[in-house]
């Protein structure tokens, strides 16, 4: 009796352990199909920057930067800065205006092809063709 019982633990582990990979080998294939590529080679990209005032400043660009961080860092008369974590930059400066978020609320927010970002200046993908707007937002 106690034989069969150890049988059927074995069992339901080595079960547990192939759904356990199962699920893992699915979740890698999604995101190898749906996840953020990277295109390799010279991208022509445009960058728009809305400041606290509706302002506005666009910046045509070459790069073959794969990341849009990089992209940024090409671009002449654009500076950006902020605290570095370890998901990447948080950006909280653009050309010197610094948005606080502590005082008003205030963020700089970024869109892609009028999409709002979903991941940061470090890992968001550059294609060829993209549009960036960087928006200072407020809360209030």
């Amino acid at each position: 009796m106690e034989n069969a019982k150890k049988k059927s633990n074995v069992k339901q582990i080595v079960i547990g352990l192939i759904a356990l990979v199962v699920v893992v080998a699915a979740a890698l294939t999604i995101y190898n199909v749906f996840g953020t590529k990277t295109t390799k080679g010279s991208k022509s990209i445009t960058v728009q920057v809305v400041d606290n005032m509706g302002d506005s400043k666009t910046y045509n660009s070459k790069t073959d930067a794969e990341y849009l961080r990089q992209a940024l860092e090409e671009i002449d008369g654009f500076t950006m800065s902020g605290d570095e974590s370890a998901t990447g930059l948080m950006v909280d400066t653009i050309n010197g205006l610094k948005a606080d978020y502590s005082k008003d609320s205030a963020y700089w927010s970024f869109y892609i092809n009028d999409e709002y970002c979903t991941v940061g200046v470090d890992t968001q993908p550059v294609t060829d063709g993209d549009q960036f707007k960087i928006e200072y937002t407020t809360g209030q």
